[in-house]
């Protein structure tokens, strides 16, 4: 909690969650940005155009041109997901 004070705030580099720095996650980061570059070299992409490259088969480590497609921030957010990708 917090506002204790005997509360000790935990900066380590793995955990759960939005600013987790573990080594699987940054490169899944590195991965979705590389796509997102692609997609804007391409001319299918902008800056702050408000749209999420999609991963069709879930990997964010496939950036094949097949795999890849441009969708609404809240479209390709609302996608189910499961272990094997689950998507349509």
């Amino acid at each position: 909690m917090p506002s204790s004070p005997s509360y000790v705030r935990d900066y380590s580099m793995s955990g759960e969650g939005k600013y987790d720095k573990s080594p699987k996650r940054m490169k899944d980061n590195r991965a979705r940005k590389k796509a997102r570059h692609t997609m804007i070299k391409l001319g299918k992409a902008s800056k702050d155009d408000g749209r999420d490259v999609d991963h069709k088969n879930g990997n964010p480590l496939d950036n094949s041109s097949k795999n890849l497609r441009m969708l609404a921030r809240a479209r390709n957010r609302s996608i189910k997901r499961n272990k094997n990708a689950g998507k349509a």
